[in-house]
């Protein structure tokens, strides 16, 4: 058994021209599909070789083994990614509506929010939307820094993540971030995955095993 390649929830067109086609099947098909090589490189036939991705990342975290850890959570947060983004504009459910409106004010000062954190993070990284108790929050992690293991308790859920990395808009945008994330933030954010996230006590699931 092995961690699988996390499909994308879409046509490899779908997101173009937000997203060109040839720009999402090498981010998916070469950078994501490399994590996943290497963790099943490091984990065949050893303790975690039916593990869930999950655990795989608890117990590299817990063990202190970076270089697995880094190829786990950065598996896990590109199969979040391709379903925090969406092919055409979509609004937030109501309890997700509501708790953007209390934490933030609006949906669009929300989006403000996320631009600003996706240009003030420095190198290589991600900005997610997370749950914590009830609140939400717009938080940054750096390289491969992940909110997979969540749960109830005060753990932040993860509700969306924009991809910082430069191989995620380099193809497409150069090294103009901002109007990456514009072009995201304004039409592309999967806020019905998003309100999924919100009603879960913990961490969506990655696709794990094949």
């Amino acid at each position: 058994m092995t961690i699988s390649l996390a499909p994308l929830p879409y046509a490899d067109t779908a997101l173009a021209p937000f997203i060109s086609a040839s720009a999402l099947q090498t981010h998916h098909d070469r950078h994501h599909q490399t994590y996943v090589d290497n963790v099943n490189a490091a984990t065949k036939g050893g303790t975690f070789a039916l593990a869930s991705l999950a655990a795989i990342i608890s117990a590299a975290a817990a063990g202190d083994d970076q270089s697995l850890f880094n190829n786990a959570a950065q598996a896990w947060n590109h199969g979040f990614f391709w379903h925090s983004l969406s092919p055409g504009p979509e609004q937030p459910g109501a309890a997700l509506s509501a708790a953007i409106d209390r934490a933030f004010g609006s949906l669009p000062a929300l989006k403000d929010e996320l631009l600003h954190q996706g240009m003030a993070h420095f190198g290589s990284g991600w900005v997610w939307l997370v749950k914590r108790g009830a609140a939400l929050a717009v938080e940054q992690t750096h390289d491969a820094a992940t909110f997979a293991v969540a749960g109830p308790g005060g753990e932040a859920v993860p509700l969306l993540v924009i991809d910082l990395w430069e191989h995620a808009y380099y193809p497409d945008y150069r090294n103009v971030r901002k109007s990456y994330l514009n072009q995201l933030i304004a039409g592309h954010l999967a806020w019905t995955f998003a309100s999924e996230n919100f009603a879960r006590d913990g961490a969506w699931t990655y696709p794990d095993l094949i």
